[in-house]
């Protein structure tokens, strides 16, 4: 499948400079990192949320896990994961499990997790379970400008 066609053309109008990393297929992105030889810290996964206001995608490095109660209290919601058909019907063009973390391209609010603050070299899943996309430290923050973020996850 390759590189999901809307992400494609959010990074090209966002003016994100970008690499395609090809990779064997991973269902995890542990073990995504870890076959593409890349520091977990650097591979930032997408996770859907829901409450009653809105869809939101939370983004945190491939190493760490949503404290659900951390995110409720740090931006005063109270959220829920979103399920596999509700994540199926909004990322139509990605594979099941393989959603990029660039929420705003699918017209979505993206909360950030802090620990992704500082990195040099961003990576994440292009949409199917075999396409990385690297972008600088920078470009990630040029596309979470304006989005909110917090200390809301833990170490696994």
């Amino acid at each position: 499948m390759g590189m999901a066609i809307t992400l494609k053309q959010y990074l090209n109008d966002c003016q994100v400079s970008f690499e395609e990393i090809e990779h064997p297929y991973q269902a995890t992105s542990i073990s995504t990192a870890n076959s593409a030889h890349i520091a977990s810290e650097h591979l930032a996964k997408g996770v859907l949320l829901y409450d009653e206001e809105a869809y939101v995608m939370a983004v945190l490095p491939s190493d760490h896990m949503i404290d659900l109660e951390k995110m409720n209290a740090c931006f005063d919601r109270r959220f829920k994961m979103a399920n596999e058909s509700e994540i199926e019907a909004l990322f139509e063009d990605c594979d099941p499990g393989a959603v990029p973390p660039i929420g705003a391209a699918y017209g979505m609010k993206v909360m950030w997790d802090d620990s992704l603050s500082g990195q040099p070299d961003i990576y994440f899943e292009g949409g199917d379970h075999r396409t990385l996309i690297h972008i600088s430290g920078d470009d990630f923050g040029k596309l979470m400008a304006g989005a909110r973020h917090a200390g809301f996850s833990t170490h696994v």
